[in-house]
């Protein structure tokens, strides 16, 4: 076993213990009658709760669909609105000037506050979940992307401009991937502000939904079922940041070592699988010749 193998090991079970170490306290504090178990209850009651939304009823599934959907929907359609504003701004001044004002107001607004009018807006179905997720999940994405586009590297800038680079493979070869790094950031900072706001529009108004289970469960006084709703609405936010984390690792590759390797040594096969064919055909052609 390498010596990063073992320190990740370490690492695992010490996690492990502490964790281990909070349910085997908070049982006793249970059941000696220093928590109410009736707004907290035992970590074993939580985690039947679990077993029978999970297992047994199965009720969780459709409600947990129905909040990634909406949370997804509202990331791609706030994403797709923010790159837009950003890259439209980093290109043009004037239009910087007169869009950020906008930008800044919409942020400052709390969206909770917004979700009355949202609602009246677009609706009790899906689109007044999708629009809430996506206007609390807009400004990260507009302000990551505005940033990174606007300050490019004035050296590599320079290199580019002696060598003739025009305005357009300066922006697509240069300013662009140098803010991936930090538009993949505003990503996941948007990603779990988009679920946020599916959510408080699901606790507003709503039949189906993460958010839906767990207030009805809560007004039941089924704690333990709410609590694990809430766990639900935990994982499912981890979902959705592991999906962009798994994306960022993908687009952004030159930032870990292990992976631009694999990246280039899968690009150098490729490289040489095209030119082998070609070269033998031209050898070919000399000998024939």
């Amino acid at each position: 076993m390498t010596p990063k193998i073992t320190t990740h090991v370490l690492s695992v079970t010490k996690h492990l213990l502490i964790f281990a170490a909070v349910i085997a306290i908070w049982e006793a504090a249970a059941a000696i009658g220093l928590i109410d178990v009736i707004l907290l209850p035992e970590p074993h009651a939580i985690a039947g709760s679990i077993w029978e939304l999970y297992v047994e009823d199965r009720t969780i599934y459709r409600h947990f669909a129905v909040t990634f959907y909406e949370a997804f929907a509202g990331f791609v359609v706030g994403g797709a609105l923010g790159l837009a504003l950003a890259i439209g701004s980093s290109l043009n001044d004037g239009f910087r000037r007169y869009v950020s004002p906008y930008a800044i107001l919409l942020n400052v607004t709390p969206g909770l506050a917004l979700t009355p009018i949202v609602i009246a807006w677009f609706g009790f179905g899906y689109s007044s979940k999708i629009a809430l997720g996506a206007i609390v999940c807009f400004f990260p994405i507009f302000v990551n992307t505005l940033i990174a586009l606007t300050r490019t590297d004035e050296e590599t800038l320079e290199m580019f401009r002696s060598m003739g680079a025009s305005k357009s493979q300066t922006f697509w070869k240069l300013r662009v991937p140098a803010a991936l790094p930090m538009i993949f950031a505003g990503f996941k900072i948007a990603i779990t502000t988009a679920l946020v706001g599916a959510v408080v529009a699901e606790f507003s108004q709503a039949t189906a939904g993460i958010g839906v289970l767990m207030q009805r469960l809560s007004f039941a006084l089924d704690m333990s079922a709410a609590i694990a709703a809430l766990l639900s609405m935990s994982l499912l936010g981890l979902i959705l940041f592991t999906l962009i984390e798994v994306l960022d690792d993908r687009v952004v590759f030159w930032r870990r070592t292990g992976r631009m390797d694999a990246v280039s040594r899968r690009r150098r096969d490729r490289w040489s699988n095209d030119r082998g064919p070609r070269s033998g055909n031209s050898n070919g052609r000399r000998k024939s010749g």
